[in-house]
């Protein structure tokens, strides 16, 4: 049986996280969202759309932290995602295409890291900083959200896995939509407030802002240095 001596809860808002108090870190799976060249890259998709990247790339420092210490904690789970399409392109609606096309050149188009959010090519890969360890799922996504034609639910299902901690870029976009869809699900989340970034500081706050409204509607939001207080007494 687990003890709060092997168990972590993390001071969050608008409650301590999570909801029952203490998780063990087994249950805990640590998300890192898109953090590919192509969205915090030079040259990537949100670059070639005029976007400065710098934002995004502030970004890498706290979730580095976070990696390597949930590394270091026996029984936590990492998995990485990437937003990407069939080099043919057979996954990509219509819809999605067009829009793409009014800010850039489009998905598949060529650009400086390789086609465009394009499964395979440079772009498309996660950057250095957080390279995925072995044996940590990288789920590959057509769409915004993990769970959308992928087997990323399997996987949570299949490791015990019940509540998420979730990083990456951007945050109105895929971020929150991997988190509403885990809610949607059962799921118990945390937002790493500092881990996370938007095209828009407005929509950044935006975010935040309705991830912990009506006593959390989606979870909770907190500090890497919240959760690396939380999680070191547990590393090894």
């Amino acid at each position: 049986m687990n003890t709060s001596t092997d168990r972590f809860s993390v001071t969050a808002d608008p409650y301590r996280w999570p909801y029952d108090s203490h998780v063990a870190p087994a249950k805990v799976a640590l998300i890192i969202i898109d953090m590919q060249r192509d969205f915090c890259g030079e040259g990537g998709f949100l670059h070639a759309q005029g976007i400065d990247i710098g934002p995004a790339r502030n970004t890498i420092e706290p979730i580095s932290r976070v990696l390597n210490l949930a590394r270091r904690v026996p029984g936590m789970w990492v998995i990485h995602t990437r937003e990407g399409h069939r080099p043919e392109l057979v996954d990509l609606s219509p819809p999605k295409l067009w829009r793409s096309q009014q800010v850039c050149d489009g998905i598949g188009s060529e650009g400086p890291l390789g086609k465009l959010l394009v499964r395979g090519e440079p772009g498309s890969e996660i950057i250095p900083e957080l390279t995925p360890a072995l044996g940590e799922p990288v789920i590959d996504k057509p769409g915004k959200g993990a769970f959308y034609a992928t087997d990323f639910e399997h996987i949570l299902r299949t490791c015990g896995i019940t509540h998420l901690i979730l990083a990456g870029l951007t945050t109105d976009v895929c971020v929150h939509s991997t988190l509403r869809e885990a809610c949607d699900r059962g799921f118990e989340c945390l937002m790493l407030s500092d881990g996370t970034m938007a095209t828009e500081q407005k929509h950044y706050e935006a975010s935040l802002t309705m991830t912990t409204m009506q006593g959390g509607l989606f979870g909770c939001v907190a500090s890497s240095a919240q959760l690396l207080e939380a999680l070191e007494p547990l590393a090894e």
